[in-house]
């Protein structure tokens, strides 16, 4: 395989940029750019040019792992390994039920990994009890979404539309360090004379390059958008002919909006009147524009209402389902989107079905050969799972996660984590989690395996295998084939409804999916090799209602002949496909939504009539400060791969703790010196870091690290009623300077 250039993607985050991986003679892999994937156009941040670092022997995991009878974990064969994880998760299945074992997952799995996961959980574990980190991601946008739209895609349009709009109200989220190639597509938006809004209470390196800089107080976004939406009414700026023509519960809305005056909406914000009328300046006075949000507005427990009011900007000024404008999510992990669509979110089924609707239950149940009645039903989500470990859920199966380091209130999920009868986690590396297991799987990662992706923008990707893993290592397909096969007892045989090569499975997840709303069925590993990826939903040409022409929600074409082109909709609503424009019997995929009509039943789009409400903590006497949490450019989600990158721990060494200096005069600490923050969950103590980027009520930590400099120690469970997503946005603490 030496000299062998492989066009693949980057393991990381969900812009999935395209990069070329070329195997050394001396056993290192080079990456080089792949100007031809029109995401990054061959831009690659650190972490995507170190990325082969993680498939080096010295830093992976090699060999299974076994908890002896001292306690230590030591090298074992795979068949003791995979003997010992079934009969453990078959024994507690058999003494206290299925429902006692879990299952957790992750946003960095395949498709065909995901899909296969929750295939495992429900058919040969018979458990209810499955869900995964990416509910910790944007589980609030796809739930506000999804209620307005009647379709969860992070964007509804390709990011090669963000340059041409002419306003983008970007919403707790920076860009330029936890996805620096994506930076570019908003430096040409100010380039082509369009203005950028950020909205993010520290004044981080995108906000620098913003037009207008609103920094409200953390948790507060609700109330903005509300005071935003109260002057778009007020100044007359809403667009009445669309919100009659393509909306639904406009009224509720805007009476709710009103009741959120700017003089009110500043007291909340401490966003200035003045800066309030400017945003909205800036974003009616184009034809087009844009908000999309990321997990500031979204990691909250009114998260799903906070998404729901910048939405209604959108659709209060007619700029949703209209070309180059709309709302849209920066989705965070590497497949956070492809990873819910198909069934290892605790509610969801492949094809992003209802797991509560009987004909999506018959449908995928005819796929699986399995009666549907047997399926479980929608099972504890992420957090409530994490939560009930040692108690109702005795034992895990673990893919793809370090919850140790990324849950909230992390000290006690440890705890929970510590206290089940058995833990079984497969993963690269031994990361925190894996470390408390009592067997460990080694199994293949990005460049040693073939498997899709689904992006940010909705495109399905392929990522291909560029190097062999190393001798002791298998894929996540090889350990559910196996343990379907021990684990079947006199149903035998499930193992065959587990194949091991990813283009099997996929093969099946695109008829498990086909006629749902995130439809696979058009998509085959030959279309994502010749076309750089496709865009879901696109469906077979005799998948659903394909072959009836008429009008719908979704359309393929792109933004110059939107005019003239045939629109595509969701199965269920009458349709025209490219097999009825051109005679080709090809679905060319669905790069822009809801051109036509939303996803709704009646095709309209709906308001979500929702009122300022206070974050779960709010500040007292005793935790007079709130924290905020996010990431470093040279570091990734929890930390289990780029912190054992030499490079990137050059770049970002350890926690920190930022906070104004006036804040820190009152602490009576420099530059430098140990910071303590304590909420009424634990105690964290990192350096501090002095600057005046962020609000004097406010400090910040990124959650990259384990040990006693870990955030979400700190970080509040508490959960949004619809999203179930947590609070890791806000929380109430105090500071304590630390003394020799």
């Amino acid at each position: 395989m030496q000299n062998t250039v492989t066009p693949t993607h980057c393991p990381y985050c969900a812009l999935q940029c395209g990069m070329n991986l070329t195997p050394a003679p001396d056993g290192t892999v080079e990456v080089s750019e792949r100007a031809d994937f029109p995401v990054n156009r061959g831009a690659l941040c650190g972490k995507g040019r170190t990325a082969p670092a993680v498939l080096s022997s010295s830093v992976r995991l090699t060999s299974p792992l076994v908890r002896s009878e001292g306690g230590s974990l030591v090298p074992a064969s795979w068949e003791e390994a995979l003997d010992r994880i079934a009969e453990r998760l078959g024994r507690t299945r058999a003494e206290s039920g299925a429902d006692a074992v879990g299952v957790f997952g992750g946003g960095g799995l395949t498709n065909e990994k995901a899909y296969s996961l929750g295939k495992f959980a429900r058919v040969v574990l018979g458990t209810s009890q499955i869900d995964y980190n990416g509910r910790f991601c944007m589980s609030s946008a796809a739930a506000a979404g999804g209620r307005a739209f009647g379709l969860d895609r992070g964007l509804p349009f390709p990011l090669e539309d963000i340059p041409k709009t002419g306003c983008v109200i970007l919403v707790g989220s920076n860009p330029a360090e936890t996805m620096p190639p994506s930076l570019r597509y908003f430096t040409e938006l100010k380039e082509n004379g369009g203005t950028l809004i950020v909205v993010d209470p520290r004044r981080t390196k995108t906000a620098e390059q913003a037009d207008l800089h609103l920094a409200p107080r953390p948790g507060t976004d609700l109330a903005l958008a509300l005071g935003l939406l109260h002057l778009i009414v007020a100044e007359g700026r809403t667009d009445e002919a669309y919100i009659q023509e393509r909306t639904t519960g406009w009224e509720e809305t805007r009476a709710a909006a009103m009741a959120h005056w700017p003089e009110y909406v500043e007291r909340i914000t401490g966003v200035p009147v003045p800066r309030l009328r400017e945003a909205v300046r800036l974003f009616c006075e184009p034809e087009a524009a844009m908000v999309l949000t990321a997990r500031g507005p979204e990691q909250q427990s009114k998260g799903t209402d906070t998404v729901g009011a910048w939405i209604n900007l959108c659709l209060a000024t007619g700029r949703a389902g209209r070309p180059l404008s709309g709302y849209g999510c920066l989705t965070g992990q590497g497949n956070g989107q492809g990873g819910r669509e198909h069934g290892q979110k605790a509610d969801q089924l492949p094809g992003y079905r209802k797991l509560t609707d009987p004909a999506a239950r018959a449908h995928v149940a005819g796929v699986w050969g399995v009666d549907p009645d047997s399926l479980p039903g929608p099972g504890r989500s992420a957090y409530e799972l994490l939560d009930a470990l040692g108690t109702d859920i005795r034992s895990l199966l673990l893919m793809g996660s370090n919850p140790v380091v990324s849950a909230p209130r992390a000290a006690h999920i440890e705890e929970r984590i510590r206290s089940l009868d058995f833990l079984a986690v497969c993963d690269v590396v031994l990361s925190e989690t894996a470390a408390l297991a009592d067997v460990v799987l080694p199994v293949t990662q990005w460049a040693e395996e073939t498997g899709t992706t689904t992006n940010l923008e909705g495109r399905v990707l392929l990522r291909r295998r560029a190097v062999t893993p190393p001798e002791g290592v298998r894929s996540d397909l090889e350990v559910m084939h196996e343990l379907a096969a021990r684990l079947g007892g006199e149903r035998g045989g499930l193992e065959k409804g587990f194949p091991v090569d990813p283009e099997e499975v996929f093969e099946e997840l695109r008829r498990a999916s086909a006629g749902g709303p995130a439809d696979y069925s058009g998509i085959t590993y030959r279309r994502l090799a010749e076309e750089n990826g496709v865009f879901w939903p696109c469906p077979a040409p005799t998948a659903g209602p394909a072959a009836e022409a008429g009008t719908g929600p979704l359309r393929a074409a792109g933004v110059e002949d939107a005019g003239d082109a045939a629109p595509e909709t969701l199965p269920g609503a009458p349709v025209r496909t490219e097999e009825s424009r051109t005679g080709t019997g090809v679905h060319p995929g669905t790069p822009r939504l809801f051109l036509d009509r939303f996803a709704t039943e009646d095709g309209r789009a709906r308001f979500a009539p929702v009122s300022h409400r206070a974050i779960a903590e709010e500040p007292d006497d005793e935790y007079p400060v709130l924290l905020t949490t996010g990431r470093v450019v040279a570091q990734y989600q929890s930390g289990a791969q780029t912190r054992r990158v030499d490079e990137l721990n050059a770049a970002a060494p350890g926690p920190f703790v930022e906070l104004h200096p006036r804040l820190a005069e009152r602490i009576g600490v420099a530059e430098g010196d140990p910071v303590a923050v304590v909420s009424r969950r634990g105690r964290a103590v990192a350096p501090g870091r002095i600057t005046t980027a962020i609000r004097p009520d406010t400090v910040f930590m990124p959650f990259h690290w384990a040990g006693e400099g870990r955030a979400n120690t700190l970080t509040n469970p508490a959960l949004d009623p619809t999203s179930r997503m947590p609070e890791f946005k806000a929380c109430a603490v105090r500071l304590e300077a630390v003394r020799p």
